[in-house]
């Protein structure tokens, strides 16, 4: 009698677990949101310049500062453009925008010292700023938490903790795709 009992329950399972009925249903709850972080920059690839040739073509702090605001800002233009909602819309203007006036007199003075940069280090501004762009570009198909990841930078920027676009790094540093490189210490 056990044995046809236990047949029976062996088939009542068995025919609950084909019909794709789950008796541990996943866990549905809404994870936590993380409060804003500067931890959402993507790893980057180690590179090798020779030490003779990385002096020649290094930044220091205050130079990479400068760059990398503006590296910041071009990153989130290209999450501005490429990130949508489900209906197709523009899922992070109304951030962008909420960005743009909170640091509106850094960008602005972040121009002007980018260009006298440009000068000293004899590099074209309008080049280096769509290479930041084209380059960030081209993320979107390689990282498949590019929006999730320019959320969390929007996020961070806009979190009052942070009053200056040095506090914020940009999700991708791609300064040393590009020979930007910081000097090594004396």
């Amino acid at each position: 009698m056990r044995s046809k009992v236990k047949q029976a329950a062996l088939l009542v399972v068995s025919g609950l677990v084909l019909s794709g009925c789950n008796l541990f249903p996943p866990n549905t709850a809404t994870p936590a949101k993380k409060p804003a972080a500067a931890d959402y920059q993507a790893a980057t690839a180690p590179t090798n310049v020779p030490a003779a040739r990385l002096k020649t073509i290094c930044y220091n702090e205050a130079d990479l500062a400068i760059i990398r605001a503006r590296m910041l800002q071009q990153e989130l233009t290209v999450a501005t453009l490429q990130c949508q909602t489900p209906n197709g819309a523009r899922a992070y203007e109304a951030i962008y925008t909420s960005f743009l006036k909170k640091f509106n007199s850094e960008l602005t003075a972040n121009g002007r010292s980018l260009t006298e940069l440009s000068r000293r280090k004899k590099f074209n501004v309008d080049v280096l700023v769509t290479e930041f762009a084209n380059r960030t570009a081209q993320r979107p198909p390689v990282d498949k938490e590019f929006c999730a990841r320019s959320l969390r930078a929007f996020e961070w920027t806009l979190d009052p903790k942070v009053t200056s676009l040095n506090q914020a790094p940009p999700p991708y540093d791609i300064g040393p795709e590009m020979n930007i490189h910081p000097c090594p210490p004396k």
